[in-house]
């Protein structure tokens, strides 16, 4: 399931949107609105959360992931994946992936972005953009490569696609690997998506749950993020230094 293109990263805020008038009874108009309802305490926390990941020099985050794939026989199988980010802004990440059907590193060092697979041993190189955001999508455009969650980068940069919301609203309060969060639900076009974002003054996102909702199986997926706000970088933290036996290839763009 593509991320990027489907969590909204809402540093803008959006209006409630309407439900068409029709002829029904009493209980399914109140459904119909209630459907399409955007609270604005809702947005309002996705950009809260959006200004303070701005604020945030550097980070680094631990992700696990769930992942539903539907199998040739149609049916729902679950897949576990956990991922590393150490990000210093304004242009320089790590990002390590241990997924089910991906295993990749990607460093960049503010200049040139390289990409590992350390299956294989062979690994890429092509010029970053002066952002971290920048980078990414230029990687997933000429590409084909992307990241789990790389919407923390839209997040933190803002991003207008809010006006794609359908429906906004508060769950309530919870807790997430014992830290106590704020529960939210949003839906758009295709999708219907959680958050859980920490309570105080530090609203990082701790779970993300996504569902596709044009899709009948309804596949799923959950993230579940530590972070660490004021983390201590090595010096060669955003340098690729070739393993053994690694050998370098050409990255060849999708067209």
């Amino acid at each position: 399931m593509k991320i990027a293109a489907l969590i909204i990263a809402a540093a803008l805020g959006c209006g409630a949107i309407h439900s068409k008038a029709a002829a029904q009874t009493a209980s399914a108009t109140t459904a119909q609105q209630q459907a399409g309802k955007v609270e604005p305490q809702a947005v309002n926390a996705l950009a809260k959360m959006s200004a303070y990941l701005r604020s945030v020099p550097a980070f680094q985050i631990d992700l696990t992931t769930q992942r539903d794939d539907v199998d040739v026989y149609g049916q729902l199988i679950t897949l576990n994946g956990v991922a590393t980010y150490k990000v210093r802004r304004p242009d320089s990440f790590f990002i390590n992936l241990d997924m089910p059907s991906t295993a990749r590193q990607y460093v960049n060092d503010g200049k040139t972005v390289t990409v590992f697979d350390p299956k294989s041993g062979y690994y890429g190189t092509f010029q970053a953009l002066p952002t971290i955001r920048g980078t990414l999508e230029l990687a997933e455009q000429k590409y084909g490569a992307s990241v789990p969650l790389d919407d923390l980068f839209t997040w933190s940069e803002g991003d207008d696609r809010a006006k794609s919301l359908t429906a906004a609203h508060f769950i309530g309060k919870a807790q997430v690997a014992g830290q106590n969060a704020n529960h939210y639900a949003y839906r758009q076009p295709g999708i219907d998506w959680q958050v859980w974002i920490a309570d105080g003054d530090k609203p990082v996102p701790l779970r993300v749950i996504i569902v596709a909702s044009d899709d009948p199986a309804r596949p799923r997926f959950q993230t579940d993020m530590s972070w660490d706000t004021s983390p201590t970088f090595a010096a060669d933290t955003f340098v690729f230094a070739p393993p053994p036996n690694a050998r370098a290839t050409v990255l060849r763009p999708l067209n």
